[in-house]
């Protein structure tokens, strides 16, 4: 896929966009997408809106690629192991979160809307539960749209994904590659390897005083950048293969 320009996203975001040019949109397509992120600190390098921001990058883009609108994202989450680290803002429980989104799902049943997309960029249990359990209840009911969960986690993506490890500095440095400060990182140079030659797993990095404090995935120093429009582009493409399947659904 090539890459899309601006202007090309902006015409899909909901907040920009006057009532007929969405009434138009989505006349041609009736799907919107609600991305969800966090507040969330992710390493040094990267910004804590990093999961709202990668999630409303993908559906931008399959939006823009295969139609809909996409609303603006949800910044508060919930759940992870990272809560108490400085400048996270969780949500105690899914209770207000889960009010606004059924807030939202009513209103946009109310204008017509056939589909709308619940895609998080933050993939704590807690947060997965949440997105599965009010489709879930959503779909259930009477209603004439209907929800569908999806994660980033959960694609078919060429690299693992990471809480500020390779996946998501990739996904990012793709979408905002601007906000991606790998020097604020300790250099290759001077901590070649900076985990114990014995450890299993992430769980040491939550130690204040680990040079990756809070990179709970591959260390994102060995970031490819040739390897990000890839990233974006089958993120990309999984989404619209899985909206695409549950219209089919939907239709027949």
């Amino acid at each position: 896929m090539s890459a899309l320009p601006p202007n090309t996203l902006q015409r899909v975001q909901a907040e920009l966009l006057l009532p007929d040019e969405i009434d138009t949109a989505l006349a041609a397509r009736s799907v919107v997408y609600l991305p969800l992120g966090s507040i969330e600190y992710h390493s040094h390098h990267l910004p804590i809106g990093l999961d709202g921001l990668n999630a409303h990058g993908v559906c931008t883009h399959a939006a823009a690629r295969s139609g809909g609108i996409v609303l603006p994202t949800l910044y508060y989450g919930v759940g992870g192991g990272h809560t108490t680290y400085p400048w996270t803002i969780m949500a105690t429980s899914s209770g207000p979160l889960v009010d606004l989104l059924e807030t939202a799902l009513r209103r946009l049943d109310d204008f017509g809307v056939r589909v709308a997309v619940l895609f998080s960029g933050h993939f704590a249990e807690e947060q997965l539960a949440l997105i599965d359990d009010l489709a879930d209840r959503w779909n259930a009911g009477t209603a004439g749209l209907k929800a569908l969960a999806l994660a980033v986690n959960r694609s078919d993506a060429p690299i693992a994904p990471d809480h500020a490890g390779i996946f998501e500095t990739t996904l990012l440095s793709a979408l905002w590659p601007d906000l991606v400060t790998l020097d604020r990182l300790p250099s290759l140079g001077d901590v070649p390897d900076p985990d114990p030659a014995d450890a299993v797993g992430y769980e040491h990095r939550h130690d204040p005083t680990h040079p990756l404090w809070g990179v709970m995935g591959p260390d994102p120093r060995h970031l490819d950048t040739e390897t990000a429009e890839d990233l974006l582009d089958a993120l990309t493409a999984w989404v619209i293969r899985a909206v695409g399947r549950y219209a089919t659904i939907l239709a027949g």
